[in-house]
């Protein structure tokens, strides 16, 4: 009885895997906008460094990584 309740939760569910592929995709999406965003601004503003781009990148890594931690540590009751 208790090999099987073993083998049912290793067993990877589909709703496992369409959380932590939600997580990677949102992480893609603010990533990709951070850096999409400090292009135009360098674009659009023309400063000598892409100075933009490398502010605008570094924050939108540490706000994807806070939010996968917080969507991996969801809050208690």
């Amino acid at each position: 009885m208790e090999n099987n309740q073993k083998k049912e939760k290793q067993k990877s569910s589909p709703k496992e895997f369409a959380k932590y592929g939600n997580i990677a995709f949102k992480m893609i999406a603010i990533i990709l906008i951070g850096v999409f965003g400090g292009r135009k601004l360098d674009g659009w503003l023309k400063p000598k460094f892409p100075v933009f781009t490398l502010s605008l990148t570094l924050l939108s890594l540490a706000g994807a990584f806070y939010s996968m931690i917080k969507d991996i540590n969801p809050p208690k009751n």
